[in-house]
């Protein structure tokens, strides 16, 4: 009976998108945030160049 029920197309279409949500959370969840990789550290090579062609012209 089992078998039967799983062999039919649209629960094995639901299991399916089940068992790939469920992968995509533990996925997701295996991976901490780690904020030090998304946040600048300081001012970009572009800022200081700025800054010293503005001190230069003062």
């Amino acid at each position: 009976m089992l078998v039967t029920l799983l062999a039919s197309n649209p629960l094995r279409h639901r299991l399916t998108a089940l068992a790939e949500g469920w992968q995509r959370l533990l996925r997701m969840a295996s991976k901490p945030y780690r904020p030090e990789l998304h946040y600048m550290r300081g001012p970009g090579p572009k800022c200081q160049a700025k800054q010293l062609s503005e001190r230069a012209g003062l």
